[in-house]
């Protein structure tokens, strides 16, 4: 369905693993597998609706896949429709959706304040010794 000729087939084709909504968790890939499908249409379909809807489908993969990221980034980049470019940007890393999606660990710093923590009480620790 992914190359089918008509881009509406091509589009619910995408939207069908995108949207947790209208699916559950029943058809939902894995977290380590980006649909091959997806990262073609996303940088390649000539419908601008596809692509945008390939980065919804792509964006799902952002903290998991390096290829996701590229993805995501060659499209903010250089995707000739203003609104790929804004949707990609929206589902690479920094973006709002990206963002949104952070586990609540890492959105609230918790990496960034123990890694300075360790790096104070190191440096403490050393001061204290010499």
């Amino acid at each position: 369905m992914a190359d089918d000729p008509d881009a509406r087939v091509r589009i619910a084709a995408l939207h069908a693993p995108a949207c947790d909504r209208c699916k559950g968790d029943t058809c939902a890939p894995g977290p380590d597998r980006v649909p091959e499908p997806a990262l073609h249409r996303l940088v390649s379909d000539p419908d601008p609706h596809v692509r945008a809807m390939a980065a919804e489908l792509v964006g799902r993969f952002a903290r998991s896949d390096a290829r996701a990221v590229a993805a995501l980034k060659t499209s903010e980049d250089n995707a000739p429709s203003p609104a790929v470019r804004k949707k990609a940007g929206w589902f690479a890393p920094g973006g709002t959706i990206y963002g949104r999606t952070l586990p609540s660990w890492e959105a609230s710093g918790y990496l960034e304040a123990r890694t300075q923590w360790r790096t104070w009480a190191v440096a403490d620790e050393h001061a204290t010794h010499e």
